[in-house]
């Protein structure tokens, strides 16, 4: 019989965590460690939720079936029942828009519980596990608990999470420019699983490559704060981590479409664009924020069906507070 918990009746848990941008995976389908990567977390769009004292464990607000399916693992795992309390979402980022938002609403619920009940704190690893996330990707497992740019080695049949291999800090400076067109919402769930079954296995060379351009590019232009050769070799990752996936996407990045507002924004002048994920969400690299927003307005003008917000890094990941209720 599963154990009950106790908890802090006059205590409300509030959290808000960042997105996440992925750059690409490093490898999947031969011999190896699988997937790895890196992406970085940003402070826009955020998932906001509380945890509020109640007479009996429900779900208030949107999203219920969603957060259900989160709390029924994490019961499981911890073979014990739901607390008397009520957890409601205030916001949220878009599912299926390539900024990792399941994640970061899977592991909100799962601290969220863990704090409600006085649990100790858990790592990333053990927070990722008790709510079945982190199978493919770990950069938004990571990054939800230490923010910033993640990189992940991959797993091996043994590990059950990616190992964290660095996490940097971004120059405060930078911005990323979100841009998300009126297209189908990239793979998830089922549809996802199935198309990595027919790619094919990432060539060991090109993970050497990616590899090498993380070791001798990108990491060291951050270190350096080298905002030029970050934004190649960011460009230059992307593309090649995207044509790993062409045979679905038809290219490195997902779609005519996508294809397009990627040339428009390297024509409008930015050094650094990519694609999260599977997209729809692109992203260009800007040095400041007023440079940002000037390229913003300017990509607006010239594609004003398209939805763009200015991001900066979050160097946090996410956080959690005790409210007197």
């Amino acid at each position: 019989m599963p154990a009950s918990l106790t908890h802090s009746s006059q205590v409300q848990i509030d959290i808000s965590t960042p997105s996440r941008l992925h750059f690409g995976l490093l490898s999947f389908g031969g011999d190896g460690r699988q997937f790895g990567g890196v992406g970085v977390m940003i402070d826009r769009p955020n998932t906001r939720l509380s945890l509020r004292p109640a007479t009996a464990f429900r779900i208030a607000g949107p999203q219920a079936d969603r957060i259900q399916q989160f709390v029924d693992r994490w019961t499981s795992h911890h073979a014990v029942t739901p607390p008397a309390c009520e957890i409601h979402v205030q916001e949220s980022a878009p599912a299926h828009c390539g900024l990792g938002s399941g994640t970061q609403l899977a592991l909100a619920i799962a601290a969220g519980l863990n704090a409600f009940c006085q649990r100790p704190p858990e790592t990333a690893r053990e927070l990722a596990l008790s709510v079945g996330r982190g199978l493919r990707s770990a950069v938004g497992t990571y990054g939800f608990v230490q923010g910033g740019l993640i990189v992940e080695r991959g797993k091996l049949p043994t590990e059950a999470i990616s190992p964290l291999d660095c996490r940097i800090e971004l120059p405060d400076a930078w911005r990323f420019v979100l841009v998300q067109p009126r297209v189908h919402p990239g793979l998830s769930g089922p549809a996802e699983q199935a198309a990595f079954a027919t790619i094919p296995a990432v060539p060991e060379t090109t993970t050497q490559r990616l590899s090498a351009l993380l070791r001798e590019d990108l990491i060291p232009a951050i270190m350096r704060a080298d905002f030029q050769t970050f934004a190649r070799s960011l460009t230059e990752y992307g593309y090649q981590a995207g044509m790993c996936f062409a045979s679905v996407q038809g290219g490195p990045y997902n779609g005519p479409r996508l294809s397009a507002l990627t040339e428009r924004m390297q024509a409008l002048g930015a050094a650094g664009v990519g694609q999260s994920s599977w997209g729809p969400t692109l992203f260009a690299v800007l040095p400041d924020a007023t440079t940002a927003e000037q390229f913003g307005a300017e990509l607006q003008q010239h594609e004003p069906d398209v939805q763009i917000a200015i991001a900066a890094s979050c160097n946090t990941g996410a956080t959690l507070r005790h409210v007197p209720s």
